[in-house]
């Protein structure tokens, strides 16, 4: 969602220049793309979680249509004003994360005064309103967020961005001078840009038939469907059709409230790390949390007893990495009702438990005789929330210790962080990242605990 905050300056724009209000200014260019709104909604900056937000005028019922989005109207490396020049260089921008085109795209319309998007890009937040945790100190992300998986995430993604500028951007920046300036459009400027392409923009889905032979559709920005804030307990859906998007309410709201579109089913600490922000504890019903599958090893290193036993873990992992079931940096994830990788996680353990005997037949046969016997239905009822209690002992044994060495790699114990969320004093003195980042430990440690408890010998 984007604020109404200050927005750097522009070349040719003088601060005596009369200027319209920017959301009036940028719903009159609306009009003028084909973008339209229903007249039972409007945007205000009153009684929204986050600036600027959609509210209900009136009652709306289940199915009606919120807004238009003509595809002429998104921003993307096909709409740009430079969009010959990304054509011409495509193979120098190609990179792992797809985003360097539209990145490029961004650094020219928004320090472009001529640009064809300035109403929109008006409403674009001043960059250091952003709070993602990038543009924390690094101090802060291992103090607040440690055990979370945010400052190791964190960590990568800055390094990929000073390379990716480096390595990609600059060199084409200086063969295009008319167009961009390194002094101008900066490391900081593109950092910046990146965590506003996370938070703000969309990425259309493939169709089911190309989902395993395509690459995933480049991030676009879609104006007026970004200013929607984010619950999971959302009311409002965005449709992609071959003409135009559109926002269509998922249920009745009534007027007066707040319409949230979803950015998918996302934990706090994805919410965290990818927009800036946090739900409530409790209000997140996708909230996660990571168990290392390094955690896992280190758990069935703790019951080996012998070194034959030890080269025979061994040997175990690695076929489990040959499977692409656990990797060096990989995680098993668990939501509030149970396991959310249940074929990894009941694999390995399957796996891992097995006497030197089993292990041989298992590998001599490839493990297709056994895999015929674990459907998914069976996987995923076995961790459950119902199912994980009934494990065997030994797959209860290694979960319970992979949890207990998971929680321990947190800076603050989950008794110290309840008092706190229940302090409202306490609370109310902490300030925006304290508190986002206690929504996001202590959801975390919550489920870990559940897990402790279910698995109890």
């Amino acid at each position: 969602m984007a604020t109404g905050a200050k927005r750097l300056k522009t070349d040719g724009i003088s601060s005596d220049t009369p200027v319209l209000d920017p959301l009036q200014s940028f719903l009159q260019w609306c009009e003028g793309v084909g973008l339209k709104h229903n007249e039972k909604v409007y945007f205000s900056k009153e009684g929204t979680v986050a600036e600027y937000g959609m509210l209900a005028k009136e009652d709306i019922e289940e199915g009606e249509l919120l807004f238009t989005v003509p595809r002429t109207a998104l921003l993307h490396q096909g709409t740009t004003k430079v969009l010959a020049v990304l054509e011409e260089g495509k193979a120098s921008l190609e990179n792992t994360s797809g985003w360097v085109p539209l990145l490029l795209a961004l650094m020219y319309e928004y320090t472009s005064p001529q640009s064809h998007w300035r109403p929109y890009l008006s409403l674009w937040p001043d960059f250091t309103a952003l709070d993602h945790p990038m543009f924390w100190s690094k101090d802060e992300r291992d103090r607040l967020l440690k055990g979370t998986g945010i400052p190791e995430a964190v960590d990568t993604d800055l390094t990929n961005i000073q390379k990716e500028y480096k390595d990609i951007v600059l060199p084409f920046m200086r063969l295009h001078p008319d167009l961009w300036d390194p002094e101008r459009h900066t490391q900081d400027l593109y950092r910046s840009l990146v965590a506003f392409v996370m938070a703000y923009s969309f990425q259309e889905p493939l169709d089911e038939e190309d989902e395993d032979e395509k690459d995933p559709n480049p991030p676009m920005m879609v104006p007026m469907a970004d200013m929607l804030n984010h619950v999971s307990n959302h009311n409002a859906n965005l449709e992609y059709t071959p003409d135009c998007l559109k926002m269509v309410s998922v249920r009745s709201i009534c007027k007066g409230e707040e319409v949230f579109n979803t950015y998918g089913q996302m934990a706090n600490g994805q919410l965290l790390h990818m927009y800036g922000f946090a739900e409530p504890y409790q209000s997140n019903s996708n909230d996660t949390a990571d168990i290392p599958m390094s955690n896992v090893y280190k758990a069935a290193v703790q019951v080996t007893e012998s070194e034959a036993e030890q080269r025979l873990l061994v040997e175990k992992w690695s076929l489990l990495c040959e499977m692409e079931m656990v990797g060096d940096e990989g995680v098993f994830i668990f939501g509030k009702l149970g396991s959310l990788t249940d074929t990894e996680m009941y694999t390995t353990l399957k796996i891992l438990c097995m006497s030197a005997e089993e292990f041989e037949e298992f590998r001599e046969n490839e493990g297709w005789e056994e895999a015929e016997d674990d459907d998914d239905e069976k996987m995923l009822q076995a961790l459950s929330n119902e199912g994980l209690p009934s494990l065997a002992p030994l797959w209860k044994r290694l979960v319970h210790a992979a949890v207990c060495f998971t929680l321990d790699s947190y800076g603050e114990d989950m008794q110290k962080d309840r008092l706190l969320l229940e302090d409202k004093d306490g609370h109310a003195k902490l300030n925006s990242r304290e508190r986002r980042a206690l929504q996001v430990r202590y959801g975390q440690k919550t489920i870990l605990n559940q897990l402790l408890e279910l698995t109890r010998p």
